[in-house]
């Protein structure tokens, strides 16, 4: 099986003999320009509700109905997910996938530029992808409401690690109608956790970041930031690490523009 966060090399060995389908989440541009052979782009905004405030909620049910019967889902597809940009969006499709009960799903590790960087194939060739029927429901195990990250407020097992800036969780740059973080919340910015030495890939001692700041895999985790672009890395990467880890689809965007939720700053 491949790993969830996987090295480039190791993604294009299992496609070979495995129904793989590469899915493109880099900009339309990129796309156009050079992409994996066989990928299927999509946009970003076909992940989210967009609707205000919290823009970033995942998407309902037929808009992803027709994402996945786009990319011809079956029961046995694994998706391979890549980005141009360190793995938030990359990251975010494989939560939808979990998401959607599909667990059958990686990311590769430093996305495209990783790809480039170990001088794998790329083309302009766009392929005509097989459709499929499909009828999802959700598989709300991995998904976290406000509810759930008051209910953790009160809770010593349960941990929020917030992937936005530093300035953001302290509330000095304010993006909602109210700046700050959820009380007690954890600040790991998502940026920290790649390595740009190594073509974004995860940075290698992540673990030991992690454990340092309370993030521990004895706590069970709510990860979230603005919109859950950016937690979509962090979540795959506590995912990667077997803990026991939500995200908060709302994030920031819900959490900050509500006038009753708590907040520290």
């Amino acid at each position: 099986m491949l790993d969830l966060i996987a090295e480039p090399q190791d993604a294009l060995d299992f496609s070979v003999d495995h129904d793989v389908v590469f899915v493109d989440l880099c900009s339309a541009e990129q796309y156009a320009a050079a992409h994996i052979e066989g990928a299927i782009h999509v946009s970003p905004a076909e992940l989210v509700s967009g609707v205000k405030p919290a823009t970033g909620k995942i998407a309902p049910i037929d808009r992803l109905n027709a994402l996945f019967g786009r990319l011809g889902k079956t029961d046995n597809t694994h998706f391979i997910a890549y980005d141009d940009e360190g793995g938030g969006w990359a990251g975010r499709f494989v939560w939808t996938c979990f998401a959607v009960g599909h667990r059958s799903a990686s990311a590769i590790d430093g996305g495209l530029h990783a790809w480039h960087a170990a001088g794998l194939p790329l083309t302009a060739d766009v392929p005509t992808p097989a459709s499929s029927t499909v009828d999802l429901t959700l598989d709300t195990s991995v998904i976290a409401e406000k509810a759930d990250v008051l209910a953790s407020l009160d809770d010593v097992d349960t941990v929020v690690w917030d992937a936005r800036s530093a300035e953001e969780h302290a509330g000095t740059k304010v993006v909602a109608a109210r700046g700050g973080r959820v009380p007690g919340a954890i600040n790991l910015d998502w940026l920290l956790t790649m390595d740009r030495e190594r073509a974004l890939r995860t940075r290698l001692d992540v673990q030991e970041v992690l454990n340092g700041l309370g993030i521990t895999p004895d706590k069970r985790v709510i990860t979230h930031c603005q919109t859950h672009h950016r937690s979509g890395l962090t979540w795959l990467i506590g995912q990667s690490l077997g803990y026991d880890i939500k995200a908060y689809h709302g994030s920031w965007s819900e959490w900050g523009n509500d006038p009753d939720t708590p907040i520290e700053s």
